[in-house]
């Protein structure tokens, strides 16, 4: 469903990402995990069509990102924290208009409307205008706007961010049920217990580089520890250790930084 290979952006001096190459299929949930800066929204943007990748290439569902980008894009929905909405429509109303950008029909949409109501909770959203809607309500119509094509890739960033108890279970179940209906959705996350809930495989980033990828108890395995969390960390530190060891190479010291 995606392959990445070799892709590269840079910004200036700062090289967001290097030489990523990973695959993900139809039917599973594929966490992006990595701190602050390492690359994960770059990532994301390059899939989305956003960003032009300085080299490397991504294909979803056979289609080159870049050279065939207008495909692409009806091939996918994408949530992430900046997505606003029109305050003086009802959230009905926009799932209406977004399904209208997309060639359905009123029918179709209204249809698709049901059918997202009965997974997300919708109810008193559809008839609400955006300006009064709380966090959860938002976030709810942001994702039913992503899917209401019901696109077969479904990219998620920090979507779970902000929402209480009750919205964040209603995402995961979300989650799991758009991926059991064999759609790829790709979950990006700081939250490991949610990675661990309802990811398939994941792969780690830092500092623009792909350090680690596997399931979940693969990487527990890798690095010998006992939640996700913990092996986030492993992760990190030995990825600091081997940065250092090379520098000290370099610099032709001893290991440890002795001269």
């Amino acid at each position: 469903m995606l392959q990445v290979e070799n892709l590269s952006k840079t910004y200036g001096a700062f090289r967001a990402l290097r030489d990523v190459s990973f695959s993900a299929q139809a039917g599973e949930v594929f966490g992006l995990l990595g701190p602050n800066g390492a690359g994960k929204t770059t990532l994301l943007r390059v899939l989305a069509t956003l960003l032009r990748p300085d080299s490397g290439t991504a294909t979803l569902a056979g289609h080159d990102v870049l050279r065939e980008s207008e495909t692409v894009r009806g091939l996918i929905g994408v949530v992430n924290g900046g997505m606003g909405l029109y305050d003086r429509l009802s959230g009905r109303e926009i799932l209406r208009y977004f399904a209208g950008l997309y060639g359905m029909t009123r029918a179709q949409a209204d249809a698709r409307i049901e059918a997202l109501n009965a997974s997300l909770d919708l109810e008193s959203t559809l008839a609400t205008r955006a300006a009064g809607f709380s966090t959860g309500m938002k976030q709810k119509i942001v994702i039913a706007r992503a899917v209401i094509h019901d696109p077969p890739v479904l990219i998620l960033d920090e979507a779970a961010s902000g929402l209480d108890v009750l919205a964040r279970r209603a995402l995961l179940d979300f989650v799991l049920a758009y991926r059991a209906a064999g759609r790829l959705v790709i979950y990006s996350t700081h939250v490991m217990s949610e990675v661990e809930e309802v990811c398939d495989r994941a792969a780690v980033l830092d500092r623009g580089e792909l350090i680690a990828q596997g399931t979940v108890q693969g990487l527990l395995a890798e690095t010998g520890q006992t939640s996700l969390e913990r092996a986030f960390f492993a992760l990190l530190q030995a990825r600091a250790l081997q940065d250092h060891a090379l520098q000290d190479q370099a610099l032709g010291r001893a290991p440890g930084g002795a001269a």
